[in-house]
């Protein structure tokens, strides 16, 4: 994830009851098939405040990287399979953040197929621009100001905010607009 200069967060509000149902095809058929394009999948969780809500994280080498590598994806078989499927689970799909890390990201690697893990949640919390960050967040990130270069997906234009992600809650010290306890899928590289 090192290689990522941009960062996508996702959050989709799902249909009453459906996240068991988006997180299995997410897991099983989305996640492998964004990789082969070109996209790095950061991680993706269930939010425990919130149990109609699924959230993610991808990131691109650049601009000019994203926009190849989600064309070859939403225009490829794999989205035209397995992509109504997982639309089908959703409300709404459309509160996504382009963010920029503040320092490089470690990759703590893809775990194992089926691999068990010890429930461990994640705080990732938004907040106003200009937020403090730590050296023991997981992920710091800020708004980044690029047009968006495939507007088939839209991202958010009204916010200019700090992103952290932590293995604690901390971050919640400072003004915060929103927060996620983000508990990660069995396919979440990031845990």
């Amino acid at each position: 994830m090192s290689d990522c200069t941009v960062f996508e967060l996702r959050q989709y509000t799902l249909k009453p009851g459906r996240t068991d149902d988006l997180v299995d095809v997410f897991d099983r058929e989305l996640v492998h098939t964004q990789e082969s394009v070109g996209i790095t999948v950061v991680g993706q969780f269930r939010d425990l405040e919130r149990p109609d809500r699924f959230v993610w994280l991808r990131g691109f080498a650049d601009m000019a990287a994203r926009r190849t590598a989600l064309k070859a994806f939403y225009g490829g078989p794999d989205w035209r399979e397995h992509g109504p499927v997982a639309n089908d689970t959703m409300a709404a799909w459309d509160d996504v953040l382009l963010l920029a890390p503040l320092r490089p990201v470690a990759d703590e690697g893809r775990p194992e197929q089926d691999a068990p893990h010890a429930p461990q949640h994640l705080t990732i919390s938004v907040h106003p621009a200009g937020t403090p960050t730590a050296d023991d967040d997981v992920m710091a990130l800020a708004t980044l100001h690029e047009d968006n270069t495939f507007p088939a997906l839209p991202v958010r234009t009204d916010l200019d905010v700090v992103v952290r992600v932590r293995r604690d809650e901390e971050a919640l010290t400072f003004e915060t607009l929103q927060v996620v306890t983000a508990d990660p899928t069995a396919g979440s590289r990031l845990r």
